[in-house]
């Protein structure tokens, strides 16, 4: 008798929760989580934290014949962004267009209201470390010759042992 094994390779949660969503999001709102998860890699970091996409209006076809027209893509910003927005439409359509590889947004819709964003992460304060763990640290990058991981890892360390205590 064999016994089959089973993987418990573990998935990320954000991927498990795309495959969820995905579909919920294209058909309430014709938007993939895709973009709204890369909204800040497409429009940059001063518009995505003004700013959100907020669904995409697909114009009605009557036949299958009917030739392709781009969607408008209608976009919640806080009121200072949507002059910045407007004005930079054309790069903004051209960037989500080349994200999803085809002529997808025709227009941008703008709408004023307040887009709330996860608060900006701080780094946290790091503790001096002690002789012990400054000698402990050196001792175990002893054997790396390249100058630049060597000084990579020596930053990971002092960040790893300063969070601790």
């Amino acid at each position: 008798m064999t016994e089959k094994r089973r993987s418990y390779n573990a998935k990320p949660v954000s991927d498990l929760s795309g495959e969820i969503l995905d579909p919920v999001l294209r058909k309430r709102a014709g938007i993939s989580v895709g973009l709204v998860q890369s909204w800040e890699e497409i429009v940059g970091v001063k518009v995505a934290l003004q700013s959100r996409p907020e669904k995409i209006l697909w114009p009605r076809r009557m036949h299958e014949d009917d030739p392709f027209q781009p969607a408008t893509l209608v976009i919640a910003c806080e009121a200072r962004a949507a002059m910045h927005i407007q004005h930079e439409a054309g790069e903004i359509i051209g960037r989500i267009n080349s994200y999803l590889g085809f002529p997808a947004i025709g227009r941008l819709r703008i709408v004023q209201k307040p887009v709330r964003n996860a608060p900006a992460k701080t780094k946290p304060v790091l503790r001096p470390l002690s002789a012990a763990e400054e000698a402990g640290l050196d001792r175990q990058l002893t054997g790396i010759e390249e100058e630049s991981l060597r000084q990579s890892l020596e930053a990971l360390g002092r960040s790893v042992l300063g969070r601790r205590g």
